[in-house]
C-alpha cells in the first residue's frame, strides 16, 4: 500500500529544486506569518499563498495528475479572486520539451492572466548555485490594462521575495538570498519582452 503524501511531500515531489523552499521555512512562514501565508489543502490539491493588504502571491499550486482537467485548479484560482485583490504569481518561461510548463501557461491564460512584460526576474537558486529567470503573470479584478498595474505588480513581487522567499533565510539555508535590487528590473516601455501568454490564449 502507497504511504499517503503530506502536503509538503506533495509539493516537493512536483516541484523542481531550484523553485522549493525548504520544510522548515515554509513551516516557520505559516507560524510566524499567521495571517499572511496560508495553505488551502485538500486530498487532490496544496495551494500556498500569502495575503497582503492589496494584493495575493501565490507561492505553490498543486493538483493531482489524477484531478487534473476537472476544474479543481481554477475553482482555487477563483477562490483567490473574489477577495477582490490582484492575484500575483511567478512561473517558468516556456519549455516546449516539458509539456507540463505550456499546459500551466494555457491554464493561467484561461483564467484571464495577463503577463507583466516590463518586470524583469531572475534570481540565484540557493540549492543549484544557478541563476533562473522567471516570469510574473497577474489578474486584476478591476480589468485594469499593464500601464496602470505593472508598476503595483513589481512593488508586490520585492515586497513578496522580501517577506516571503527570504524571510530568515540564512537561518534555514546558511546563506542569504541575494537582494532584490540584483533581482528585479523594471524596463521601459520600448524594452518589454513578447507576451508569454499570448500563443495560450482562448
Amino acid at each position: 500500500m502507497t504511504a499517503v503524501l503530506n502536503w509538503y511531500d506533495k509539493l516537493n515531489e512536483y516541484f523542481p529544486v531550484e523553485e522549493m523552499k525548504s520544510r522548515t521555512h515554509m513551516e516557520t512562514l505559516l507560524a510566524e506569518k499567521e495571517g499572511i501565508y496560508g495553505k488551502d489543502e485538500g486530498p487532490d490539491h496544496v495551494l500556498m499563498y500569502a495575503e497582503f493588504d492589496d494584493f495575493l502571491f501565490v507561492d505553490y499550486l498543486y493538483v493531482s495528475s489524477e484531478s487534473r482537467g476537472q476544474g479543481l485548479g481554477g475553482k482555487l484560482i477563483r477562490k483567490l479572486k473574489a477577495k477582490g485583490k490582484p492575484v500575483i504569481l511567478e512561473v517558468e518561461p516556456v519549455d516546449y520539451v516539458d509539456t507540463d510548463t505550456s499546459k500551466r501557461l494555457k491554464f493561467y491564460a484561461r483564467e484571464g492572466f495577463c503577463h507583466a512584460r516590463r518586470i524583469g526576474y531572475s534570481r540565484r537558486s540557493l540549492a543549484t548555485g544557478e541563476k533562473n529567470d522567471l516570469e510574473i503573470l497577474y489578474w486584476s479584478p478591476d480589468g485594469a490594462g499593464e500601464e496602470a498595474v505593472e508598476q503595483a505588480i513589481f512593488n508586490g513581487m520585492r515586497r513578496t521575495y522580501e517577506e516571503i522567499h527570504t524571510y530568515k533565510d540564512a537561518d534555514f539555508y546558511g546563506v542569504s538570498y541575494e537582494p532584490a535590487d540584483a533581482v528585479f528590473d523594471f524596463h521601459r516601455k520600448q524594452e518589454q519582452k513578447e507576451d508569454l501568454l499570448e500563443p495560450f490564449a482562448v
